[in-house]
């Protein structure tokens, strides 16, 4: 049988089986969220480029979180991003869609992408161009049973939900056979806009709950 050769998810983001996306106005708002969701048991993150500032301060929240956190960066759409995440320190890269380009860049930077997708022809485009897991965008379209439906023709496929994926939602996809989950608002809340870090912690507590892989299992 031959070796899958394939860039992997890191080992804290595969483990977890839980990546929490952080969409704000600013990324100078990052840090008082990461602190908290590490404190609570969160081991990966995915900071999106429709938050301004994200590339410039990857560098700062990689020293200051990377020993804590798997920091991937997302909504990449241009190779020239990607290119530039990888040489600061991104651990992954996901995107909204599945395209050449992105994942020949991915490719030649040697960093495990999670290209973004919903029917079939995307998704096993993106797998067979050697991604770590494929996103399914928006899940909430689909639902848990995808993962059954995609395994029929590409049984080796990896999937990570993303787009609605609630605590419940979470639960029922990692139980159908989802490679982990990729999950924003239902655990952030108002987090970036002021909101109670202390209720970001427990819902973040309940997440981990839910997606960490027992022993044995």
């Amino acid at each position: 049988m031959a070796v899958d050769s394939r860039p992997q998810l890191p080992e804290r983001t595969a483990a977890a089986r839980l990546i929490v996306v952080i969409r704000g106005e600013r990324a100078d708002q990052y840090a008082p969220v990461l602190e908290t969701l590490a404190g609570a048991g969160i081991r990966s993150v995915e900071l999106t480029l429709s938050t301004p500032g994200t590339l410039d301060e990857l560098p700062a929240l990689l020293e200051s979180f990377g020993e804590r956190l798997d920091i991937g960066v997302g909504t990449v759409t241009a190779p020239e991003d990607l290119r530039i995440a990888a040489e600061r320190g991104a651990h992954y890269i996901v995107t909204p869609i599945t395209r050449a380009d992105l994942l020949e860049a991915a490719a030649d930077a040697g960093i495990p992408i999670v290209p973004g997708g919903l029917t079939p022809s995307e998704l096993h485009a993106g797998w067979a161009a050697g991604a770590a897991a494929v996103k399914v965008f928006p899940a909430s379209v689909v639902g848990p049973g995808y993962v059954k439906d995609l395994r029929g023709p590409f049984p080796g496929i990896r999937v990570i939900p993303s787009g609605g994926v609630d605590l419940e939602a979470a639960r029922a996809w990692l139980q159908a056979g989802a490679e982990a989950v990729s999950v924003g608002g239902p655990l952030l809340g108002d987090a970036l806009r002021g909101g109670s870090l202390e209720e970001l912690a427990e819902r973040a507590v309940q997440f981990v709950g839910v997606t960490t892989r027992e022993e044995g299992a």
